[in-house]
């Protein structure tokens, strides 16, 4: 069996509602986009869609609104009712809640909206003559904690203490004579309305939520109990400074978390400093790592050709063929080169055997003669290889020369 669906509630519709209005009003782009950051838009949806499924007497809407200064912006308002209990009765109490350009870092304008037959109490802690209303939580509003939902709240407890809004006494001819200076009012239960004359533009356009119930109104008295002044004056100044305690217990926590904060980009710039360092050393290792690479190979081409040359060495090898000119003139030079000092050690070594008288005096005079002739024919031999030689050079420079023309 299947049960049957569940219907919704008027808090839901509300808010669905909300949340389509919202959705359209927040994504336009242009000249008839609302002057909220892109940032924040979300946030701002987030708080008055809350507020709708808390309390459904309050819908969004956008409307003209006009600052102190003159300036008109197209802003986002939160219009209806909001419960207060006084005296153990239920009662409504008519406002608009405004989101100005900086919302939500910075508070909402709250102003009252009062009927024709109503009236605002003089002398007000929390509404002014205007109907602007004047609360701590206002006053110690802190981004992003604070929201439209507990403020609402908190104007429900403090309305609910000193009520803002009295009927308007209309006595008649036979009580004018009797009446007291000044006319003893009454809380009043609230209606939505369409125009005001205490606040900023505002009215019920669009989807209109039913009017709540009228309960009995109190019984009118003479005069208040001054005990019990007394005691909601007590109360609302306990709360006036639980609100303030608060608000410092949050500038406290906010210095704290802005200090911790710092703290974490100080450590973040530390840690892309120590990847930063990380990276350039698993770089280097690797740059390390291939240069090792080409010395083992290196290393093996070396060790290879050693091999090769120790079998060479243990053979014989002729020390003239270790040697190989690159040309004619080159070997030339080193054969004329090597006769030339043949002779020079040959002469040496003959005047050391005159001296020693190994060879008669005569055949030293004859070889000397010999060999100093040869010796004069390989150095002018030299002398003319040295020649083509320069020559030779000078010829490939000129020829490796830039023409300049």
């Amino acid at each position: 069996m299947v049960p049957p669906p569940t219907l919704p509630t008027a808090s839901t519709q509300a808010a669905q509602y909300a949340a389509q209005f919202l959705n359209q009003a927040l994504s336009q782009r242009g000249p008839s986009a609302l002057p909220y950051s892109e940032d924040v838009k979300w946030l701002i949806r987030n708080h008055l869609v809350s507020l709708v499924e808390t309390f459904p007497s309050l819908h969004p809407k956008s409307a003209l609104f006009t600052h102190n200064d003159g300036r008109s912006a197209t802003l986002l308002q939160a219009d209806g009712t909001f419960p207060i209990l006084f005296s153990g009765v239920v009662y409504n109490i008519p406002a608009v809640i405004w989101l100005p350009e900086p919302y939500p870092r910075s508070p909402p304008l709250v102003y009252l909206n009062p009927t024709r037959d109503m009236v605002i109490k003089p002398n007000h802690p929390h509404v002014d003559r205007s109907g602007l209303v004047h609360v701590p939580y206002l006053r110690s509003w802190i981004f992003p904690s604070s929201n439209l939902v507990d403020l609402v709240r908190s104007l429900s407890h403090l309305f609910g203490l000193d009520p803002p809004l009295f009927t308007r006494q209309t006595p008649s001819p036979s009580q004018a004579q009797t009446q007291s200076p000044n006319p003893i009012v009454r809380p009043v239960v609230s209606q939505p309305v369409t125009s005001s004359t205490a606040s900023p533009s505002s009215s019920y356009g669009g989807r209109i939520f039913p009017p709540p119930p009228q309960p009995t109104p109190p019984p009118t008295v003479a005069a208040e109990d001054p005990a019990e002044v007394f005691r909601r004056n007590a109360i609302g100044k306990l709360v006036g400074m639980v609100h303030e305690d608060m608000a410092a217990m949050r500038r406290a926590r906010e210095a704290e978390m802005d200090g911790l904060c710092s703290v974490q980009a100080d450590l973040k710039r530390r840690e892309e400093e120590l990847s930063r360092g990380l990276r350039e050393m698993t770089e280097e290792k690797e740059t390390l790592e291939q240069q090792l690479q080409m010395i083992l190979m290196d290393t093996d081409v070396i060790e290879g050709w050693v091999r090769e040359n120790e079998m060479k060495r243990r053979r014989e090898v002729d020390i003239d063929d270790v040697f190989v000119p690159a040309e004619d003139l080159s070997r030339q030079m080193v054969e004329c080169t090597a006769a030339d000092l043949a002779a020079e050690d040959t002469i040496y070594a003959l005047d050391k055997a005159v001296q020693d008288g190994a060879i008669p005096f005569e055949a030293y005079l004859k070889s000397v003669r010999v060999l100093s002739r040869e010796q004069f024919f390989h150095r002018a031999l030299s002398a003319r290889v040295r020649a083509a030689q320069v020559q030779a050079q000078v010829s490939s420079m000129a020829a490796r020369a830039p023409q300049y023309g």
